[in-house]
């Protein structure tokens, strides 16, 4: 049903431009004339001249090299695929307007322009049963669409609930949770705790016998959870979100990148996806908790996560904010920053709520 021809980036056409892999495009075309170099009657030399390039202006140019009506025949046996769209609508030039609010694609004419997702139908299906290079499929993905309504990923809504949220749905799920462990981190500092599973209660009817000196104790194993999160954040947003040159060119390598993160990046203005569905963060934090009860002592550990989990809270809520609020000075800077990454150059700026990081790896975008 959604089964395409394969459609090439023209990046990977000029990549293809040697005697070992030898690739033209004609009229829209792509074809690997690889095996057909030694074969040629004209020799080798001139169609490695035009390697990696279109070959149009040359196969009419009867005083380069003429052709026979026969030779476009040969050439139709080589076809491995046709060229997508270059149109590139992030562009180094862009700059951020305080009241920035794009205009909603015309989902007709991306479609037609680009031959890349239909926005009108659910997304996953179509990447799923496409037939995407990831190079073309990484230009589309980080090129931004703007919807009046939420995309749709899955057909069935009992499916696609799991992919949004609104952004309060965050400190209600996790300041809770956060909570909970202080307490369980202060109590842990003073005597030993059954397992949550034991006594889930506990920690809340023992707040009568807390002390200062466990509670000081468990701020600063909370603090130490802030700035973990901090790195944290730029880790995720570079190296797991942005994962984009090492993902394997296979379908399902694809589809998870899209719903990581790819499909923020294909329509970021999007309201319900600006935060993370509780499921999701969820299957993130789950070997970062682990790992941290490997390494620390429990009421550590539990005030560690206490600190990094209030905030995700706030990275979150401000990741929203930047899109969609009007904000005081220094938010405001931030929102120009991270608009910059999504519309200007997405392999820098991975900082959302500072830039310290970026700064310390080298990978701050100029705005």
């Amino acid at each position: 049903m959604y089964k395409r021809v394969r459609i090439l980036d023209v990046d990977e056409l000029s990549a293809h431009a040697s005697s070992l892999s030898c690739w033209i495009s004609y009229k829209g075309k792509v074809f690997d004339i690889t095996n057909f170099l030694q074969d040629h009657p004209g020799g080798d030399d001139i169609l490695l001249k035009y390697a990696g390039q279109d070959v149009a202006m040359v196969m009419k140019d009867k005083a380069e090299h003429e052709h026979s009506d026969s030779a476009y025949d040969i050439l139709d046996e080589y076809v491995i695929g046709r060229l997508g769209c270059t149109e590139n609508i992030v562009r180094d030039d862009w700059e951020a307007e305080d009241d920035f609010d794009p205009d909603a694609t015309d989902a007709v004419e991306d479609l037609k322009k680009h031959q890349f997702l239909d926005l009108q139908r659910p997304l996953l299906p179509q990447l799923w049963h496409a037939n995407f290079s990831k190079a073309y499929y990484l230009r589309q993905v980080h090129q931004p669409r703007h919807l009046s309504d939420s995309a749709r990923l899955f057909g069935p809504d009992y499916l696609e609930v799991f992919t949004k949220a609104k952004w309060y749905v965050v400190p209600i799920f996790w300041l809770p949770i956060a909570f909970y462990l202080f307490l369980r981190s202060a109590l842990q500092f003073t005597t030993p705790l059954p397992p949550f599973v034991v006594d889930p209660t506990l920690p809340l009817s023992g707040i009568v016998n807390l002390s200062p000196d466990p509670i000081f104790k468990t701020l600063i194993c909370f603090f130490i959870g802030n700035f973990v999160w901090t790195l944290l954040e730029y880790t995720f947003h570079r190296f797991l979100f942005h994962v984009d040159y090492y993902l394997p060119d296979k379908p399902i390598f694809l589809l998870l990148h899209f719903l990581l993160h790819g499909v923020h990046h294909y329509v970021p203005m999007d309201q319900l996806r600006l935060v993370m569905p509780p499921p999701l963060f969820a299957m993130l934090e789950w070997p970062m908790t682990r790992l941290a009860y490997k390494i620390f002592p429990l009421p550590i550990a539990n005030g560690i996560i206490s600190g990094a989990f209030t905030f995700y809270v706030l990275y979150d809520c401000m990741h929203y904010a930047l899109h969609h609020t009007q904000l005081p000075a220094y938010l405001k800077e931030m929102k120009k920053y991270h608009l910059a990454h999504h519309y200007k150059n997405f392999d820098l700026g991975f900082g959302v709520t500072s830039k310290v990081w970026d700064i310390v790896f080298n990978t701050v975008l100029p705005v």
